[in-house]
């Protein structure tokens, strides 16, 4: 179990467990942006920094797999 993911990082690593790197690199950006201008609102809006931490990375996370559901693995 341990070997097939570390396998899966160095893959990822050198841009060959995908088959478009350049589709994961803008999914995982939109979400992670998705993630800070979420945190930025919801700060600005008066909810303390933890809890807006807390809510942002709850729906950046839950977002994911979302994001991810078409890339093609090699």
């Amino acid at each position: 179990m341990l070997e097939m993911v570390r396998s899966s990082i160095v893959l990822f690593f050198r841009g060959k467990l995908f088959a478009d790197p350049g589709k994961v690199y803008r999914q995982t950006a939109l979400g992670a942006a998705v993630t800070a201008v979420l945190l930025v609102v919801l700060v600005k809006a008066g909810a303390p920094l933890a809890a807006a931490a807390l809510v942002a990375g709850l729906i950046g996370g839950a977002l994911q797999p979302y994001l991810f559901k078409n890339l093609k693995y090699r």
